[in-house]
């Protein structure tokens, strides 16, 4: 069963940073496309990063310019460098693969990041 473990979230002020991580139990993690998605309060979740096989990334417009996401094959796992944080990055942040078929039907706990002063 593949298994998602997310960590690195937690209470920030408004322009600070965090790393989240996630590691995933894929047995070919290095051929899928591997994404970062969150869910703001009351809506539904969203890819918000996406890292090819090839290497090559992709960023929801909100996000462009302040986040990074980078994987470690060796290591399979995710990470989401997250940089000038705004209140309305608040949100539980998941990874899963992000192919064209969409993410597994199964999800780890999520990580939560809280953007306040």
């Amino acid at each position: 069963q593949v298994q998602f473990v997310e960590s690195g979230g937690g209470l920030v002020q408004p322009g600070g940073s965090l790393r989240l991580s996630c590691a995933a139990s894929l047995i070919n993690f290095r051929l899928y496309a591997m994404g970062w998605y969150r869910q703001l309060p009351g809506k539904q979740r969203e890819l918000v990063a996406r890292r090819t096989s090839g290497g090559s990334s992709e960023y929801e417009d909100s996000v462009k310019g302040r986040f990074t996401i980078s994987r470690d094959i060796a290591k399979k796992t995710v990470y989401l460098q997250m940089n000038s944080l705004k209140p309305e990055d608040t949100a539980v942040y998941y990874c899963n693969i992000a192919e064209q078929s969409g993410p597994y039907t199964s999800w780890g706990q999520g990580t939560q990041v809280t953007v306040s002063s």
